[in-house]
């Protein structure tokens, strides 16, 4: 049933009682047969547990789909995500720049050890030569010399690669410093956004509290999708309220 056919109806001299009862007039506002009233003409504010809450535990987030929008938690506000992502992302760089310096001071370390091995190589060397020089006959002071000239060689070999462990270690920090200008980018679009809802929240505050505001009504004149707005048990109640008040 329609506004207007429940505005007639109401208006219908059925209604109507042998008392001087006046008919019910066209100020007859529906919305008081669903907003609760405090018996002063006053609608009540809502209360809280009142309002439907909206079971979002099963919503699945999906790029083909416009409705309805992501419910405001944690996981799907904008500032709270790009919060935890720079957060997150200095918190993991600390950690990478730690085992960095420590790879590096594990480079320097071999290398180290590596040149005092040289230096004991060489003393060596400087042993068997003589010892070979005194005593040509002994084989066991030319293959001395050999072994020592091999390690000589496998020595430099590891001083190498340990230098270009070293290398790379301070390109991958070079690298890593990018990781802080992108939370620098990520931390400036924060504040853009917050000042833009700063800014909205400015622009539609009003003067009344929300708490305080009357609520709107179901069915407007016009309204194409709520036309029966008042199903038969509603007509029934309302008959039944204006006998009694009869």
């Amino acid at each position: 049933m329609t506004q207007e056919e429940l505005d007639s109806l109401l208006m219908s001299e059925e209604f109507s009682t042998d008392e001087e009862t006046p008919l019910v007039s066209d100020e007859l506002d529906l919305g008081a047969l669903t907003s609760p009233s405090d018996g002063q003409g006053e609608p009540l504010a809502l209360e809280e547990s009142d309002e439907e809450e909206y079971d979002s535990s099963g919503y699945r987030l999906t790029a083909n789909r416009a409705w309805p929008p992501p419910p405001p938690t944690e996981d799907h506000k904008v500032v709270y995500q790009l919060d935890d992502v720079t957060r997150d992302s200095e918190v993991k760089a600390n950690e990478v720049f730690d085992k960095l310096e420590n790879v590096s001071n594990e480079a320097m370390s071999i290398e180290s050890d590596a040149n005092e091995l040289k230096k004991f190589l060489k003393n060596q060397k400087e042993l068997l030569e003589k010892l070979n020089e005194k005593f040509p006959t002994i084989e066991a002071f030319k293959v001395g010399l050999g072994n020592i000239e091999e390690a000589n060689v496998r020595l430099e070999s590891i001083i190498n690669s340990s230098l270009n462990a070293g290398d790379a270690v301070m390109s991958a920090m070079d690298i890593m410093q990018y990781q802080d200008i992108h939370r620098q980018k990520i931390e400036r679009v924060i504040n853009v956004m917050r000042a833009l809802s700063k800014y909205m929240n400015s622009l539609f505050e009003g003067k009344l509290d929300d708490t305080k505001r009357v609520s709107s009504a179901t069915h407007i004149h016009g309204d194409t999708s709520t036309e029966d707005v008042v199903n038969e048990d509603d007509i029934e109640a309302l008959i039944a309220s204006f006998g009694k008040s009869s």
